[in-house]
């Protein structure tokens, strides 16, 4: 893609070095001038467009060496477990802690019930 960019601008700045040439007097076209602005704004947002790109081939490269690491590794199953086991860390899960703020008046009037 870029080198099909670099050529057609190529190919165009050699059209227009020729038209240079065969005009007479040296003047400044504003046509000449949109054309140039048209192409830097062209070009602007090819950049950016092929840096977000570029950056999101990145992030799925480095997400899938991430996620497909090590897929026989449980340690993070460990590390919840003992997380759980300390004083002061409530499990999630626990059916009885539902049940116990089902029953928390507070909590119920907080909700308006």
């Amino acid at each position: 893609m870029f080198r099909k960019l670099a050529q057609q601008l190529k190919i165009q700045n050699d059209k227009n070095d020729c038209q240079k040439e065969k005009s007479c007097i040296p003047m400044s076209s504003p046509i000449g001038s949109l054309e140039k602005e048209t192409y830097k704004a062209f070009l602007k947002s090819m950049s950016c467009q092929a840096l977000n790109l570029y950056e999101r081939k990145t992030d799925i490269k480095n997400f899938t060496e991430l996620a497909l690491s090590d897929p026989e590794n449980t340690s993070h199953n460990d590390i919840v477990e003992n997380l759980l086991k300390n004083d002061g860390v409530i499990d999630p899960f626990d059916e009885t802690k539902y049940f116990n703020l089902s029953e928390n008046e507070r909590f119920l009037k907080d909700l308006g019930y």
